[in-house]
């Protein structure tokens, strides 16, 4: 027996329409009693899961779930990458500031030390002038006094005024033991009856530095430190050491 279809654009049938003639046929065999012998087999595959390949599902499922766990993945790798980028902002402010304070410190410290060390003191802490600068007396050879006297028991710790370097230290005659610093501005500063000398020729001294102990060395009536100023190392080059010193801001 011969099938007609009318003309016109031919289609090859729908997944829709191949299953719905599969059913069909499967209802027919199994009204025939055939079912039951060869068309089992078919039969068993028709009602077991739908496979893969006729609804597609497992692969879109599959396609998603990986799609989600790879943007979970950059998600989790860009927070990663943020909190280390904010860590590391923050360790590098803090190693800035460290370093800041740091340098702050070194500098009021390098500060520091240079003001003291262009700073003066007086010769002897805590004492007073007991005779004056130009006094008048047969007891000097010069027929007046050219520094000035600072009252000091025998023993009395006797201090650089000023930092400089050490050019004379040992006897000087009417002076007794003496010590004489060229000081950093190009003057000198003179130590005199000293009953003990705590530094030598070329060392350098700092404003304070102990540079002997008061005594009654040399020409004089008793123990007491003679502190000059002077232009020049060598005696008759004296100025008045007491505008000296209140010129470099010593209350005396």
């Amino acid at each position: 027996m011969a099938f007609t279809r009318a003309t016109g654009k031919h289609r090859a049938p729908s997944r829709l329409s191949r299953r719905s003639a599969n059913m069909a046929g499967a209802a027919a065999l199994a009204t025939t009693g055939v079912i039951g012998t060869l068309a089992s087999p078919a039969l068993a595959a028709n009602t077991s899961t739908p496979a893969v390949e006729d609804t597609g599902l497992t692969q879109v499922v599959t396609a998603e779930t990986l799609a989600d766990q790879i943007a979970d993945q950059a998600a989790t790798q860009k927070q990663e990458a943020a909190r280390a980028k904010a860590a590391a902002e923050a360790k590098h402010k803090a190693e800035a500031r460290a370093k800041a304070a740091r340098e702050a410190k070194e500098r009021a410290a390098r500060d520091a030390e240079r003001k003291r060390l262009n700073s003066f003191v007086a010769p002897v802490s805590g004492s007073y002038i007991s005779t004056g600068y130009k006094a008048g007396g047969a007891i000097w050879s010069s027929g007046s006094h050219t520094g000035i006297d600072f009252h000091a028991a025998s023993g009395t710790t006797v201090h650089a005024v000023g930092s400089g370097t050490v050019v004379e230290a040992g006897w000087a005659g009417a002076y007794g033991n003496n010590v004489v610093i060229k000081m950093k501005d190009g003057s000198y500063t003179q130590y005199g009856h000293l009953s003990s000398i705590s530094v030598s020729v070329g060392q350098s001294v700092t404003p304070g530095e102990r540079i002997g102990l008061s005594g009654a060395t040399g020409n004089t009536t008793g123990p007491h430190l003679h502190f000059e100023a002077r232009t020049s190392p060598e005696y008759g080059s004296d100025i008045n050491p007491v505008a000296y010193l209140r010129a470099h801001g010593v209350n005396v």
